[in-house]
């Protein structure tokens, strides 16, 4: 596994080679595209740990949506608004995301205190199982600075694309 801490310089340094490459991604048939991404995604993941990692809970926050918000501060025994002070505010696009990070909820441990009731971007990530990868590819190309099992992904892409 590439160490996280040296992950976001190791990535910029082929942030060219990713952005094309997900160039020539987009013009494969996207089920084709989903397969290899879901081959590589399981192959991926039998080799990295996520709780060694927590690399997306230490440097970046997930969107919440109002369902998410509900969950949550239900979950927490808060009122939704007294949730999003506590802990969001509103993004550049008009999203709520943390107000810091790491996450307020990852323990010294890796461990999520809210996992059963996670942001559903948090369940999701870091989306490369998903369908429509085609339509991704841009998020893709950032999440290989912050996810090891995304870079390797991306990797092993442009290796088989040479």
């Amino acid at each position: 596994m590439v160490e996280p801490s040296k992950l976001k310089d190791l990535a910029a340094s082929k942030k060219k080679v990713f952005k094309k490459l997900a160039q020539r991604l987009k013009k494969i048939p996207p089920r084709e595209l989903d397969y290899t991404f879901h081959e590589l995604h399981e192959e991926a993941f039998e080799n990295i740990e996520c709780l060694e990692c927590a690399n997306c809970c230490k440097t970046t926050s997930p969107i919440f949506i109002e369902r998410d918000i509900q969950r949550i501060s239900k979950h927490l025994g808060l009122k939704p608004g007294d949730f999003v002070e506590k802990y969001l505010r509103e993004d550049e696009d008009g999203d709520f995301v943390l107000k810091k990070s790491p996450c307020a909820f990852l323990g010294d441990d890796n461990y999520c205190s809210i996992y059963e009731v996670r942001p559903r971007a948090c369940r999701e990530y870091p989306h490369t199982n998903r369908k429509n990868m085609q339509q991704i590819m841009d998020l893709t190309v950032k999440n290989t600075r912050i996810c090891p099992a995304v870079y390797r992904i991306m990797e092993r892409l442009s290796d088989s694309q040479r």
